[in-house]
């Protein structure tokens, strides 16, 4: 492990000597590919996992994952319990594994898992601590809410964000939009469909050359940097929304306060007074893209108790079928759909049909 450590230091180390201009592009590329290769293998040792790894996972309940990450003494386990507590419906879950699960909290009809990742410190992405395994859980979440001290938030947030960056996690931030094919023969063909301040094809072919790839089609839809292309050849990154949560607002001024609510992304609270967790859960209900389906049985009322929710990319009758149960698709003949997804109320639909938030749906079976 620390030799893969001592080559990370010694590239970081000699990026931050390289001056950045056209001539040394190139090389600060191959730089960064080769720090990409070396964090992929302290992510996922060549021995697949080993014996340490095990035992760390949480089990996934509930519709949704969120992940708590901060420092300590930031304010966590105070926010985790008072949500839990204000707006938990089950008692609090025990693993062993990670030091606070408080279970679920119930909101608009979802159920939402809140995981306290502890012990991410300065250095978790190069192995320090247990931080391989605590970020091997936030790449399971749905959203991450970063606890932030308000007296100190900006140094915490940089710190924290470069060791989620450094585990392949990308915070608000969409997927690259380069496309990249691997080929045979016939080279490197490198199209842009905008002009590039960073790429060149000889830049191009550096960085394809540490991953031992000569032949592939590359095409940059917008002006692309070094890090966005390794990224899409790694394949590997976690595009993950992320919810700023500027803890202990009760110590600073009302003026302060109007300046941290023009910072996108971030909620300021006091998870001690329990202040603003209405607008907290709110955002992370935006942030959460969950979409509400009622169900309703022939001949009775729509059941708006209990909603199926489903992920905002799942929302087709048939994803809407599997999570009612997995033989309900196969005996499948056409559902009846009330709401915003369709222009008659009611109307009759197929499986492939994409639904909204809030509809009422009734499923009639083959006989």
């Amino acid at each position: 492990m620390s030799t893969i450590l001592e080559k990370i230091a010694q590239i970081e180390s000699e990026m931050a000597r390289t001056q950045r201009n056209k001539a040394t592009a190139g090389h600060l590329g191959l730089l960064k590919a080769r720090l990409a290769k070396l964090r992929r293998e302290l992510i996922t040792p060549k021995g697949g996992g080993g014996a340490s790894e095990q035992g760390f996972e949480v089990s996934k309940t509930g519709d949704a994952r969120v992940g708590f990450v901060g420092f300590p003494s930031v304010g966590k386990s105070t926010l985790l319990s008072n949500l839990a507590g204000v707006y938990s419906e089950v008692a609090a879950y025990e693993f062993t594994t990670l030091t606070t699960v408080p279970g679920c909290i119930k909101y608009k009809g979802a159920k939402i898992q809140l995981l306290d990742l502890p012990g991410i410190i300065e250095g978790a992405k190069d192995g320090k601590g247990r931080g391989r395994q605590v970020i091997a859980v936030a790449r399971t979440c749905n959203l991450i809410f970063m606890v932030l001290d308000v007296l100190k938030p900006l140094t915490h947030k940089k710190l924290l964000e470069h060791e989620l960056e450094g585990f392949g996690l990308r915070l608000n931030k969409q997927p690259p939009n380069i496309s990249f094919r691997k080929k045979d023969k016939g080279g490197v063909n490198l199209n842009a469909t905008v002009a590039q301040s960073e790429l060149d094809l000889d830049t191009v072919k550096t960085i394809l050359g540490e991953y031992k790839i000569h032949n592939a089609d590359i095409t940059l839809k917008y002006d692309a940097t070094a890090d966005d292309l390794i990224d899409v050849i790694e394949g590997n990154r976690i595009y993950i929304p992320c919810i700023y949560l500027l803890n202990k607002i009760d110590q600073i001024s009302i003026e302060e306060l109007d300046v941290i609510y023009k910072i996108p992304h971030c909620v300021p609270i006091s998870a001690h007074h329990h202040w603003n967790f209405d607008d907290l859960l709110e955002m992370m209900w935006q942030y959460l893209k969950l979409v509400r389906i009622y169900t309703k049985p022939k001949g009775q009322l729509p059941d708006y108790s209990s909603p199926i929710v489903l992920h905002h990319e799942y929302t087709s009758v048939e994803s809407f079928c599997n999570k009612l149960h997995r033989t309900i698709a196969k005996e499948f003949k056409y559902a009846l759909v009330w709401g915003s997804s369709v222009k008659h109320q009611p109307q009759k639909v197929g499986i492939d049909h994409v639904l909204n938030d809030e509809d009422v749906v009734q499923i009639v079976k083959k006989v």
